[in-house]
């Protein structure tokens, strides 16, 4: 992916998994720690029963950045079968005898639109994994 494009890609993900982390996953983060020092508090549980508590208090967590990295993984292998898509675009018109400039310029367009219709795309799935991560059990 020429490396504008790329760059751009990388802006608008890492801004929703900022956002993500600072308005869901830091919360989470946080009443994680805090049932984990309520567990050890339980001065008459024993070590088994306080290690139970706290895997209790992980999962939540666990769920929450399973999910998100699920979704990343998804769009990633969207946006790689786009580009491979015009990788072999620019392959077939380079075989056919085109030129150089003419393939790259083509490879230039294609990746630019794979980026746009995936940048275009960030909103419903932060939409999406905001929703699941709201319904996720404290």
């Amino acid at each position: 992916m020429a490396e504008a494009h790329q760059a751009r890609m990388q802006t608008e993900v890492e801004g929703m998994v900022q956002s993500l982390e600072r308005d869901h996953i830091r919360k989470m983060q946080g009443r994680m720690f805090k049932c984990s020092a309520d567990c050890c508090d339980r001065s008459t549980d024993s070590m088994s029963q306080v290690h139970q508590c706290i895997e209790r208090c992980h999962t939540p967590l666990a769920k929450a950045q399973g999910l998100v990295t699920s979704e990343l993984e998804k769009f990633q292998d969207r946006l790689t079968r786009c580009t491979m898509h015009c990788n072999d675009k620019a392959k077939d018109l380079f075989d056919s005898g085109a030129k150089e400039p003419a393939v790259r310029s083509l490879m230039d367009r294609c990746v630019g639109s794979c980026v746009d219709d995936h940048v275009n795309l960030i909103p419903s799935m932060t939409r999406r994994l905001k929703e699941n991560l709201d319904s996720i059990q404290q």
